[in-house]
């Protein structure tokens, strides 16, 4: 056949003047050439293939099967997007693409595409979600800008930051090519981004109050021409701008770790660390400028500060307990030492999780079957589970795969069968119903109907990205790495077994190596050296006879389409163990010099044994995962408790090894890389306070203020029952530059105030009641700006709810601790001193 059906080319031959090319043309161009193609010759008469063959078109043997709904066959294609690419955009231009191709006539009569799933039904809506709560979060922070300072020009001009803050990163953004993202945009902190403007207002609104500097404090001297209120603003501002700058460089700094990220957790924060940090750098740049010229037209020569009754409330419960604190010092650090300790020991029974998981509005389930099972039986079972999922009326549609794609990207066997079920809104839901409880109801269903068959559920993106990770289809999953398939086999049986008995895992299964029945040919070699037969021969006859041999293509007249030429016995030569031990070998009999037919069995050994099904490797080593879910309890103490079981019920053999994947390595690694990453971050904070204080400890005092902090993001996590994710981290990391801007408002201010000749304990009751309302304001307005987010359980909010919950719980209590426990420590381990007494000191004659 390969003979028959060539091309060749013979140079060129010069034709008069013209050079022609010499072209052989031996081409297979139809049914009939098949037909026609000669064999052999036998006494002058040709011996054509279709004298001993039949020629038939027929496809290739199927790997996989799609159906939806009551549809048990149809075609699915899958479009991927390139790495880097914005989705929405891309969603656009194939949507065009599609409508192009079923309007244009090249589907044949009666077949279009249709379009089942992409992301713009999630996206949208968790923009919605996102832009819900920045929304309400700007209100949020406008009225609490309004309450404090009881002006509204005032609040006009701090939240005139917001746009102004939020438009200076999108153009960043926008210029560098990047797109938004849910966290990079849903888990910005607008009371965070006016902190520094809040602090400027504040006390610009407070000197054209007061219209000239309190109480001898240092004046910094208005450049010439200012006169009036422009002089007032000028020196107010210059009063803050140290301040305000380093704070905001440590809640830069503060961001670092989110930069170092690697892997799910970096694509996710790192561009909200990016969009932090431009947002702020914005922010910033409105304070210094925007600012001081808004407050310059809107406000009046003399305003008139009144307290507010939210004000006047909270400083009538605040004075009497900072001056008790302050008389009291053992006390109140005692008192905060307990509270610190009750963080300590909260932590011990917060869950562990990777990532709050993204809630897609779908349910990605996976049915594993018996291993050894058909492709047409196994879609018997796997359209019955369709309907089956489809009966339940949250489920909008249900579509089936089962095998593996012709493309073979993904690698499975018939006994996988994959559901993809998109949902309903869940306002359309029966009362009552929840994700977790249709989950469980799909389960129930499904097991009941299908025994023997292991059910796995998870989402859509979800299942795709942790399979991409780990390299295994499943949420979680423990690899058993070693040599032996059948010790791999049985230890992770034992494995599977000790996981079975910890609370919390579900969808627990080994994923099959062992148990694919095969047919197996064992040559022997010296019956086969009798009859002149390598190996090899006997090898491509078996291979050729049963399997089939391609033997060239053909190509269709007038296309390049090409279609493999496959020589193969007929089915009744092949379908079972006889007639296959009968297939007949060639060999030469060297007396005759004639060839013999002599059968399989004469040179082989045939019998039907159990061999290996799947050989999973990774790093050139042999595993085995065992895959799981968790359900009803966090992701660490499941597997915490599940390291324990193993490691006391199963003994590895030696050279074997467990290596846990999925959500749970993916969190150790980040975890890891925090370790090295926060302590550093600390470490620069400290050093931009030592550039700031020039004092060590001003900066020891300073970083003080990160552990207060952290005591009310652990109590947030402990009372709403949430487990500590990256994304808690870096609501903790977002709460060390917060909490240090606070502490640098009073420290700097009680600094300030000594050098204009204040008395200590004078210095520290005038810097808490000045610095009384900036503090709260910004703490408050840094609460309120996550607090919809934190509170929020629609499609989106849940990958930024721990961040922001730590957040609001943070700053919720570091007001108290920063006005209550801070003048404490400044009483207590400050040494500046009035320069007059330092002169003092330094004039004293020595005795």
């Amino acid at each position: 056949m390969n003979n028959s059906n060539i091309n060749v080319g013979g140079n060129t031959v010069n034709i008069g003047q013209q050079s022609a090319v010499i072209r052989g043309v031996g081409l297979i161009r139809s049914m009939n050439d098949i037909r026609n193609t000669m064999l052999t010759a036998a006494n002058g008469t040709p011996v054509f293939l279709s004298d001993i063959a039949e020629i038939v078109v027929e496809n290739k043997p199927r790997l996989g099967i799609a159906g939806r709904d009551e549809q048990d066959d149809i075609v699915q294609g899958i479009v991927l997007m390139r790495r880097g690419q914005q989705s929405l955009p891309t969603i656009r231009r194939v949507e065009e693409e599609v409508e192009k191709i079923n309007t244009s006539g090249i589907l044949p009569p009666g077949v279009r595409i249709e379009r089942i799933y992409d992301r713009s039904d999630l996206i949208s809506l968790t923009t919605h979600t996102v832009l819900f709560n920045l929304a309400f979060g700007m209100i949020l922070v406008f009225f609490v800008q309004w309450i404090f300072l009881g002006d509204l020009r005032s609040a006009l001009i701090v939240s005139s930051t917001i746009p102004f803050a939020l438009f200076f990163a999108m153009s960043i953004l926008v210029l560098r090519g990047e797109s938004a993202n849910l966290l990079s945009v849903g888990a910005i902190d607008f009371g965070l981004i006016v902190d520094a403007t809040v602090i400027m207002v504040e006390n610009i609104f407070r000197h054209l109050a007061e219209g000239a500097p309190l109480n001898g404090a240092a004046e910094t001297p208005a450049p010439a021409g200012l006169r009036g209120k422009l002089a007032t603003i000028f020196r107010a501002a210059t009063e803050v701008n140290r301040a305000i700058f380093f704070s905001a460089a440590i809640i830069i700094v503060g961001f670092i770790p989110l930069f170092t990220l690697s892997g799910v957790e970096g694509h996710i924060f790192s561009p909200m660390a990016k969009t932090y940090a431009y947002a702020l750098a914005g922010a910033l740049i409105a304070t210094f400028t925007v600012v001081p010229a808004f407050s310059a037209y809107l406000l009046h020569d003399r305003v008139r500060e009144t307290e507010t009754i939210i004000v006047g409330i909270l400083r009538r419960i605040y004075t009497p307990l900072v001056e008790f604190a302050v008389a009291h010092r053992l006390l109140a650090l005692a008192a905060t030492g307990l509270l610190f300790a009750l963080a300590l020991i909260s932590v011990r029974f917060l869950g562990l999780e990777f990532l709050p998981h993204l809630e897609e509005g779908n349910l990605w389930i996976r049915a594993t079957m018996p291993p050894s099972i058909s492709l047409e039986e196994g879609n018997d079972f796997v359209n019955r589970m369709r309907l089956v999922i489809k009966n339940f009326p949250e489920v909008e549609t249900v579509v089936s795969q089962q095998g593996r794609p012709d493309d073979g990207t993904d690698a499975t066997g018939f006994f996988n069968a994959e559901f993809f079920a998109p949902l309903k809104l869940a306002k359309e839901w029966r009362r009552g119903m929840t994700k977790d409880k249709l989950i469980e109801e799909v389960n129930e269903a499904l097991e009941a109907k299908f025994p023997g068959v292991n059910f796995n559920f998870s989402q859509y993106i979800q299942d795709n990205v942790e399979e991409a990770v780990s390299g295994v289809k499943g949420e979680n999953s423990v690899k058993l790495i070693g040599n032996d398939i059948v010790v791999l086999t049985e230890t992770a049986e034992k494995i599977k077994d000790a996981m079975s008995k910890v609370r919390g895992v579900a969808d627990l299964a080994v994923f099959t190596s062992l148990g694919q029945p095969t047919l197996r040919i064992d040559i022997d070699r010296k019956a086969a050296a009798r009859y002149g037969l390598a190996p090899g021969d006997i090898n491509a006859a078996v291979q050729t006879a049963v399997g089939g041999q391609a033997a060239g293509d053909l190509y269709e007249e007038g296309s390049d389409r090409h279609f493999p030429l496959v020589v193969r016995l007929a089915p009744k030569y092949r379908q079972n163990i006889e007639t296959i031990s009968s297939l007949t070998i060639a060999v030469q009999d060297p007396t005759t010099n004639k060839v013999a037919q002599i059968p399989l069995s004469e040179v082989a050994s045939i019998n039907l044994v159990t061999g290996p099904a799947f050989i999973y490797r990774e790093q050139q080593q042999r595993y085995i995962p065992i895959k799981f879910s968790v359900r009803g309890r966090d992701l660490g103490s499941t597997v915490l408790e599940a390291q324990r079981k193993i490691a006391q019920e199963v003994p590895l053999p030696p050279g074997y090894r467990l290596e846990w994947v999925g959500e749970f390595g993916n969190l150790q690694d980040a975890i890891k890389r925090l370790r090295v990453i926060v302590p550093l971050t600390i470490v620069l904070i400290g050093i931009l306070l030592y550039v700031n204080f020039a004092s060590l400890t001003d900066t020891l005092l300073g970083i003080t203020v990160i552990p207060m902090a952290m005591i009310g993001g652990v109590f947030a996590l402990v009372l709403t029952g949430t487990p500590f994710s990256v994304s808690a981290a870096i609501g903790f990391i977002a709460l060390f530059g917060i909490a240090v801007m606070e502490g640098i408002i009073l420290l700097s201010y009680f600094n300030q105030l000594i050098e204009g000749g204040h008395g200590r304990e004078t210095a520290i009751m005038q810097a808490c009641q000045i610095r009384f309302r900036p503090v709260m304001m910004t703490c408050i307005a840094a609460c309120v700006g996550l607090l919809p987010a934190a509170l929020s359980t629609a499609i989106g909010a849940q990958v930024q709810r721990p961040l922001a919950l730590v957040v609001v719980g943070g700053i919720l209590l570091t007001p108290v601790l920063v006005l209550v426990i801070l003048p404490v420590l400044i009483d207590v381990f400050s040494r500046r001193t009035r320069p007059d007494v330092v002169d003092q000191r330094a004039a004293a004659p020595a005795e």
